[in-house]
């Protein structure tokens, strides 16, 4: 028994279908009395029981570890308005996981990396969180918009003002002409 315990190797039938210059860099498996697999950190994101496409890391909106479970909450876009996407919360899908190791941490690492702007405003009846997050193969960032539960979503003024936020935004996260 050693001090370093390598984990072992992610077993070929759970291997998810990773693109060419995708890696694993940490996984677990899922103890929910379902025998519902394992969870896949890549470089890329996150492959998760059920699904047959990875979560790209910039598409996660929130991700929590309470020492047992892993609860990840997707976005999902609603509209698509000049420069940016409005996005909102996607069910949280919760996993039990058995032998955690290093996946918490990539986890949040990843999702953390991926934000390069966060700024929660005031907009015409409600408030909106307006985002630029980094896309692995992307050049540039990808800006979003998540709209307050109870915030309007289809009021000329709330996407007047989302408009002015994200055109402010990007206008100050530009790099400096030298």
């Amino acid at each position: 028994m050693g001090l370093f315990r390598r984990k072992p190797k992610l077993p070929p039938a759970d291997r998810p279908p990773l693109a060419p210059d995708e890696r694993v860099l940490a996984w677990a498996a899922v103890g929910d009395g379902r025998g519902a697999g394992v969870v896949v950190a890549s470089n890329l994101g996150l492959w998760l029981p059920g699904r047959t496409e990875r979560l790209g890391w910039h598409d996660i909106l929130k991700a929590v570890w309470s020492g047992r479970e892993l609860t990840v909450t997707p976005a999902e876009s609603t509209a698509e308005r000049d420069g940016y996407l409005v996005v909102a919360d996607r069910p949280a899908e919760r996993y039990l996981l058995l032998d955690p190791g290093e996946l918490p941490h990539q986890v949040r690492q990843r999702v953390t990396r991926s934000v390069a702007y966060t700024q929660h405003h005031p907009v015409p009846g409600g408030a909106g969180r307006v985002a630029a997050r980094r896309v692995p193969g992307v050049d540039g960032l990808t800006w979003t918009v998540r709209l307050d539960p109870g915030t309007p979503t289809d009021d000329p003024a709330v996407f007047a003002e989302t408009d002015r936020l994200v055109a402010e935004a990007r206008a100050a996260t530009a790099p400096a002409d030298i």
